[in-house]
């Protein structure tokens, strides 16, 4: 029989339900440690060692050291974009489980974070409203910013020299795992974020994926990112 395709192997390393824990909980673009993804996946410290070196060696993450501790992150936002789809893909492949695709919790459906840029309900007002106002379009080079839309986004302090020296695609649409529309992804998905972070708008619930908007935050998202 064939080798089977790198695809084959990828799978089979996700496709583990330890390593599958693992993956989900580092999808937020955050690092855990052996101790704590370990609890993720429910194994005991040996195993959890294992299941990260296999995962390490298959290109899904990568080990962080600081000082004493160890930990690992996923190792590119490619992979944390491949966690998210399957999440996406696993959630429509059960209708009858679930009256909603995606995550239980309000919370996490309304703002989460998936791999450091806005996914949920406010992640797609957000694209929505840049592709309504003709400050987000396709281009030769992929998805980006219009003339129209770097003059918005400066005002949130985003700067085109500032990803000059990176490569394309500056940004992707991600389909979002429970609205089942787009939010905005890349480098550009990651800048608006920390600028509303920046500005008290929004900030990260500790241990969880959760985006909590304060209420003026909301107040002030609302009018930055009217909907239809």
């Amino acid at each position: 029989m064939r080798e089977g395709p790198d695809i084959s192997r990828t799978a089979a390393l996700i496709g583990d339900p330890a390593r599958a824990h693992m993956l989900v909980a580092l999808v937020d673009g955050g690092a855990r440690t052996v101790s704590e993804l370990a609890t993720e996946a429910g194994v005991g410290m040996p195993t959890a060692s294992a299941h990260l070196a296999k995962l390490e060696a298959g290109g899904l993450v990568v080990p962080r050291k600081e000082g004493r501790h160890r930990y690992y992150a996923l190792a590119s936002e490619e992979a944390g974009l491949l966690i998210e789809q399957l999440l996406t893909f696993s959630a429509a492949a059960r209708p009858a489980a679930r009256t909603r695709p995606g995550p239980r919790d309000p919370e996490l459906r309304r703002a989460r974070v998936c791999y450091n840029h806005l996914a949920g309900e406010r992640g797609v007002q957000l694209y929505d409203s840049l592709i309504r106002r003709g400050f987000l379009q396709e281009g030769a080079d992929g998805m980006g910013l219009t003339d129209p839309g770097w003059a918005f986004a400066a005002d949130l302090g985003l700067i085109p020299g500032d990803f000059a020296r990176h490569r394309p695609p500056l940004c992707r649409a991600c389909l979002d795992w429970s609205v089942r529309r787009s939010h905005l992804g890349g480098r550009l998905g990651r800048a608006f974020l920390t600028a509303l972070e920046g500005r008290g708008w929004v900030s990260r619930v500790p241990q969880t994926r959760i985006l909590r908007f304060s209420r003026p935050g909301e107040v002030a998202f609302d009018r930055l990112f009217p909907q239809a």
